[in-house]
């Protein structure tokens, strides 16, 4: 997906939530009551989506003769990952009811028709549509019905989903947010499982991510998820597991997820045949009943410490043991723990070492704090892997990734996709997998070539409304100068800010055709010969690196114009204010120029700034890891055997093993980037002060003060 279409889909998710937003501000319902019927609009849009998709495609194929013409039936639809909606369930209908028809009752209707028709979300989507004013469905209806989203595919509204979902999750719905796991740490252990084929368990499932997550990475390698796994999940909530059903539906996916409390059932019969087990479960539970769980086959490491109330002191080790329990003689998992229990002592401990002891403890991964949408707690994700070969049974990958995001709020970071790719990379080369690791150096090499391509006509477009204001500005100075009321000082005033935008300009110029030239000819040399060789990607990288420098320069060097560009700007105006030259000043095309400078200024800065930022990715790979070898890096990774766990008290906590990084110093600190930071944290600030001063004042009126 291009840069431009990842940003136009985030303008229409936050578009979409801003309205939708409004159900909570002017019902007032609480997210939990009105998270389930916004999702029910976003699914039944995406359902007309797919119906409407799926009937052109079938009156397609009976055109061409593919498909005999005959009333249509269930099957046809579902064979192409859509339901066969009734007149009165399509999305087109409800907007052309007659004024004063409840859209509500009418909406729980549509609910029932279609759960009528597909029997996996029976019982499941929601029918509380009745609380709700006619006007605030019509415009929510209306919001979910623009051009974009009339023929926005599955991916789209999968996204669409996961970001209202983690929206949610952000505002504390549903149990704290407990039902959704943010993307980056799914997507971390995706990349780590592989989960591509047979059984995958999620026995603490929520909203169903892991399952979206490993269909993601499966189509991504060109295969069909429904001919490749069988989902299984279990949820304590039957809210989340609505939730989970409706996110899969919405992925055009299935799954047997059931309702059970995974402490004290275990539903499903496929104990010890998991291929895949994924999960984020609740953490440090400290009530669970020692008696009734004492003799579940799921614990074969034991009890890990039971108080004297008779109850397991803490959960996490029982979630640990059930997870191994789960796989089969080959299976992967990955889970999210809590950061204590990679080093808690006692009879966690215990458990922990009988875990080492089978060899089945694959790569352990530390996350910072500021993760998770709802809680600050850091965490580690563990991985298991039975089927690691044998020169490995004794080795665990210890990856700190702590000092590794990127910050989405004052609250909340993450992984980029770059970020999340490096760290896979690490596992790559500790399992023996260089030329997946060069594969990925090539990835951003081609990627690398892309953004520089790109560079001279994004920095044309820039020059090209400079050369427009400069015109106007030279223009303007002929008026001033042939004015005998202008003083000199004003007049030098002019000249001054002109020159000083002409030489910044020619400066500019001479730097900006030798960069081009220079990157012209790396493209001409690596453009369409990407080398795969570690040797071949060093060199590349080598020959970049002044390059990448003289992009940075140019970066300042464009800010320079604009900013010098717009003082003069200013210096123009101020004159224009004198009657006898007023006329030779055209300003409301300078400040329009000026404006259009600014949003070409900045895609230019931006496109300098992508090549530069692979060029970064290479070095960050190759700096570590120079001979595309697994090795130890300070504050980073390192290979441990058993008898160094042992020696660590059976400790499976990265920063035990990795050591301190030493300092690095930024050379792309980026004053922009950090400025922007700063506004989201007081835009987040203000915010949340509008909102704790609107509780306060609803306190105050219901108290009668």
């Amino acid at each position: 997906m291009t840069a431009n279409a990842m940003h136009t889909i985030e303008q229409i998710e936050s578009q979409l939530w801003e309205a939708a937003d409004q159900l909570r501000a002017n019902s007032k319902l609480t997210s939990s009551e009105y998270c389930m019927p916004v999702l029910g609009i976003i699914f039944l849009r995406h359902a007309s989506n797919r119906y409407e998709g799926a009937l052109a495609q079938i009156k397609a194929e009976q055109a061409a003769g593919k498909m005999p013409n005959r009333p249509l039936v269930k099957g046809d639809f579902i064979k192409r990952r859509a339901l066969m909606l009734p007149e009165n369930a399509r999305y087109d209908s409800l907007l052309k009811l007659p004024t004063g028809v409840s859209l509500g009752s009418a909406l729980v209707e549509v609910m029932n028709t279609i759960e009528a028709e597909f029997e996996p979300l029976k019982g499941q989507l929601p029918k509380d549509y009745d609380r709700f004013e006619n006007d605030l469905l019509e415009h929510l209806l209306r919001t979910f019905d623009s051009d974009a989203l009339r023929t926005a595919s599955g991916d789209i509204f999968g996204r669409i989903y996961e970001y209202f979902l983690m929206k949610f999750a952000m505002q504390g719905a549903q149990d704290n947010g407990e039902f959704f796991t943010p993307p980056s740490l799914v997507q971390t252990i995706v990349n780590v499982i592989e989960p591509d084929h047979g059984i995958v368990l999620d026995p603490a499932c929520g909203s169903g991510g892991m399952f979206v997550q490993s269909s993601h990475f499966i189509e991504r390698h060109g295969q069909d998820t429904g001919h490749k796994v069988t989902f299984y999940g279990q949820e304590k909530t039957a809210t989340t597991i609505r939730l989970a059903k409706m996110n899969l539906a919405v992925h055009g996916l299935e799954g047997d997820i059931r309702e059970a409390n995974t402490f004290y059932e275990d539903i499903h019969p496929i104990w010890g045949q998991c291929n895949f087990v994924m999960a984020n479960p609740p953490f440090n539970v400290d009530m669970v009943d020692a008696e009734k769980v004492k003799d579940d086959r799921r614990l074969p490491f034991g009890l890990p410490g039971v108080n004297k109330a008779k109850k397991v002191s803490n959960g996490n080790y029982l979630w640990i043991s059930y997870f191994h329990s789960y796989l089969g003689p080959e299976g992967r998992a990955g889970f999210v723990m809590s950061s204590q229990a990679s080093s808690a002592g006692h009879g966690e401990a215990e458990v922990r070492r009988k875990i080492v002891e089978t060899g089945d403890v694959d790569v352990m991964i530390a996350i910072r704090s500021n993760f998770f949408y709802t809680r600050t707690v850091p965490c580690e994700l563990w991985h298991f892997d039975k089927g690691k070969p044998a020169e490995r049974r004794d080795q665990v990958l210890m990856l700190d990734a702590r000092n590794i995001y990127r910050k989405v709020t004052r609250k909340i970071y993450d992984f980029s996709p770059e970020q999340l790719a490096n760290l896979t990379a690490i596992v790559w080369l500790y399992r023996g997998q260089q030329e997946r690791f060069l594969g990925l150096v090539q990835e951003y090499l081609a990627a690398l070539c892309r953004e520089a391509d790109a560079v001279a006509p994004e920095l044309a477009t820039f020059e090209k409304s400079l050369a427009g204001l400069q015109a106007l500005f030279a223009e303007f100075s002929d008026s001033v100068k042939k004015e005998k009321t202008i003083s000199p000082e004003q007049k030098k005033g002019l000249a001054d800010a002109l020159a000083e935008l002409t030489e910044a300009d020619s400066a500019y110029q001479a730097d900006r055709i030798k960069l081009l030239a220079d990157l012209s000819d790396f493209l001409k040399t690596y453009k369409s010969n990407l080398p795969t060789s570690n040797v071949g990607q060093h060199q590349a990288r080598t020959v970049f690196d002044p390059l990448a420098e003289r992009l940075r320069g140019l970066v300042k060097q464009v800010d320079l114009l604009y900013k010098l560009a717009t003082r003069t700007a200013q210096v123009t105006q101020d004159l224009a204010g004198i009657e006898e030259v007023a006329e030779f000043y055209d300003r409301r095309t300078v400040n329009r120029l000026i404006k259009q400078l600014d949003e070409e200024r900045k895609e230019a800065v931006e496109q300098l700034k992508h090549a530069v930022y692979f060029h970064r990715q290479i070095h960050w790979l190759q700096e570590r890891f120079p001979k595309a070898e697994m090795r130890a890096v300070p504050g980073l990774c390192k290979v441990v055997t058993r008898a160094e766990i042992a020696a660590a008290d059976w400790s499976l906590t990265p920063g035990r093993y990795v050591g301190v990084a030493p300092p690095e110093i930024d050379e792309d600190f980026d004053f922009e980037q950090t400025l922007r930071d700063i506004h989201v944290e007081l835009a987040d600030l203000n915010r949340e002060a509008v909102e704790l001063a609107g509780r306060i004042q609803k306190n105050f009126e219901e108290l009668g003060v």
